[in-house]
């Protein structure tokens, strides 16, 4: 159970470390001292060096040996072309699900849609953004191709603290569920080339929104 909770505490100063980052309240090259970090959010030291970790693994932040963490300077372009690959590589597990998922997996998954309706009429940020995880995964399994599911999820890994800030975007929650339709609606249908349409296009605009925010959120 202590496990467990150090864990959850890990991922959620993950995400409040991320937001100040992506805020610019954290800039690139800022030094990410532990104790100064710990005292910031009132945890132990334990938890912050596991959510260095965790925001390393994306890129978010760097860890050099004898130097400690600082916030990774990431290049607007280098940026844009992982949105753009992981628009691609989504896209391309959500055409091989309208061709290759079960009919208990397409139930799952349209289930799954269906619940996230009662997180965004409650404007349940931190749920729906837990239910989007579920949601690709769903699709990425839904391929059946295990090296492309693989794929899609490293990348993810990577784009996390970007997807995520997102969701923070005033009127965001329910303009995803709609682009969530979409590609549930073609991956029923068995439409293949509607299904990459519709994730290339939810891609794109989950992009659009988190620049959007990160701008406003910077000014």
């Amino acid at each position: 159970m202590k496990k467990e909770s150090a864990k959850t505490r890990a991922e959620e100063l993950a995400g409040l470390i991320a937001e100040a980052v992506i805020s610019g309240a954290f800039a690139p090259g800022f030094r990410l001292d532990e104790q100064m970090l710990a005292e910031r959010f009132s945890v132990s030291r334990t938890p912050v060096r596991e959510a260095l970790r965790q925001l390393a693994a994306t890129g978010l932040v760097e860890i050099r040996p004898r130097r400690g963490a600082s916030v990774a300077r990431i290049d607007s372009n280098e940026l844009d072309m992982l949105f753009v690959a992981m628009g691609e590589l989504e896209g391309t597990c959500a055409r091989l699900s309208a061709m290759s998922m079960t009919p208990i997996e397409r139930r799952r998954l349209s289930a799954l849609h269906e619940s996230m309706a009662d997180l965004v009429a409650g404007d349940d940020r931190p749920g729906f953004a837990d239910a989007n995880l579920q949601f690709h995964a769903l699709i990425y399994a839904g391929a059946h191709n295990k090296v492309v599911a693989e794929l899609t999820s490293g990348l993810r890994r990577r784009l996390i603290p970007y997807r995520q800030a997102q969701f923070r975007a005033e009127g965001r929650l329910p303009r995803s569920h709609a682009e969530h339709g979409a590609v549930v609606e073609a991956i029923l249908a068995g439409n293949a080339g509607s299904a990459h349409a519709a994730m290339i296009h939810h891609m794109t605009l989950v992009e659009s929104t988190f620049e959007a925010y990160a701008a406003a959120t910077a000014a």
